[in-house]
């Protein structure tokens, strides 16, 4: 039983070669995926930056409306709290909400309220379900979008039946008040409500797509007409862009966490995925059995297992594990050279009397030598291996 502070390099041992065959295929997938993510983000950044955006001249933004209006004397400024919003509320003043989904129904009240009243104008841009019932009451989303997006004007409000044919298909609405106007029907569903306030000269318009607003839509069908007449009716135009860090009116009831953010349904299809694949589990398990011992197929060497051994503790710093292997593994061979039954190999009351009669030696040196504690360092490891060795010969010599 020889050892040494290296281990010889097996044929078992992979090379560089080997492990870059193997992983190239994963290399390769994980780098086409990230590429491929990389550029659809790129893609999608340049085509939806500053969507909605009054400042921005990107496709989708709203720059090119803003400096029409200017124009025609209509003044643009742009706000992005609450608080700004609702302080904007004024006869003189259009206010237009560019993404009423992202205000939390705390937050949809309080810009009802200020709007309700104010005398002034308030467009909302798409809303769905999520806001359009607190901000425009009596209106509901339909589920369904609307097939097409140019549709005729089909309704007595003076904007839309000037601008004719507009780009408005998208969120489709339904509102019991009887005396809104309801344009741009779509399979006879509205995709734009104008709402008079039930006092003053106010009122609420609800637009079901942004498209007459965005910078390339604008020179099309009638969307420049019915965007301008919308926004123009009032000498002050102020764009509302909601952001998720105004937190200014949101109460410890508004704040939710990663559960709330998900769908009951997503969570009820998981809990679905799950039972079946507890079941699928069970199926297989019965079909099991119990475990039938094979032979190896080819034969391993001795030498080659007890140096899959050792780099194993070797790589854990297991040298107490390994100390206790070579110990437990000399007392076994030594116990029947001494007379001693194998059952009482690992007895010291039962060996070493046995093994200091053979040797002459002293009881002490060899308990430490056999029982003794694990050792600390590599270097004690090596000599507690050669001690074993030499003490396992002087048994055998005769």
């Amino acid at each position: 039983m020889t050892t040494g502070a290296t281990l010889p390099t097996t044929s078992a041992s992979p090379t560089a070669h080997q492990l870059w065959t193997r992983a190239r295929g994963l290399t390769l997938a994980f780098v086409l995926l990230l590429a491929a993510a990389v550029i659809l983000a790129v893609l999608r950044s340049d085509a939806r930056h500053g969507a909605l955006d009054p400042r921005s001249a990107d496709p989708h933004g709203s720059r090119a409306v803003t400096e029409l209006l200017a124009d025609h004397g209509v003044s643009t400024r742009v706000v992005t709290s609450l608080a700004d919003a609702r302080a904007a509320a004024r006869p003189d003043t259009t206010l237009l909400v560019a993404a009423p989904d992202l205000l939390t129904e705390a937050q949809q009240r309080e810009l009802h309220s200020s709007i309700g009243g104010s005398g002034g104008r308030a467009l909302l841009v798409a809303p769905g379900s999520p806001s359009v019932d607190t901000l425009a009451p009596g209106v509901s989303a339909d589920p369904a979008n609307s097939r097409g997006s140019a549709l005729s004007p089909d309704c007595a409000l003076p904007a839309a039946r000037s601008a004719g044919t507009a780009e408005t298909g998208g969120t489709r609405y339904t509102t019991r008040r009887l005396d809104a106007d309801a344009c741009y029907p779509s399979e006879r569903l509205a995709t734009l409500l104008r709402i008079p306030d039930a006092s003053g000269d106010g009122d609420t318009v609800v637009l079901g797509a942004p498209d007459i607003l965005y910078n390339e839509r604008l020179d099309k069908q009638g969307n420049a007409s019915l965007a301008l007449q919308l926004l123009g009716s009032r000498a002050h135009l102020v764009w509302y862009l909601p952001s998720l860090s105004d937190t200014s009116t949101t109460t410890p009831d508004d704040e939710q966490d990663f559960l709330d953010l998900i769908p009951s349904g997503w969570l009820w299809g998981t809990l679905q995925l799950f039972i079946a694949a507890a079941l699928a589990a069970l199926w297989r398990a019965r079909r099991l059995g119990p475990l039938v011992p094979e032979d190896l197929p080819v034969a391993i060497r001795a030498s080659e297992t007890v140096e899959g051994r050792a780099r194993l503790y070797r790589k854990a710093a297991a040298r107490d594990r390994a100390a206790a292997a070579l110990r437990s593994t000399t007392r076994t061979r030594l116990a029947p050279l001494l007379g001693v039954p194998v059952t009482q190999a690992h007895a010291p009351e039962a060996l070493l009397p046995a093994l200091s009669a053979h040797l002459h030696g002293d009881g002490r040196s060899l308990h430490s030598l056999l029982f003794g504690p694990p050792p600390g360092d590599e270097a004690a490891l090596i000599a507690l291996v050669d001690q074993l060795d030499a003490l396992e010969r002087e048994v055998r010599r005769p």
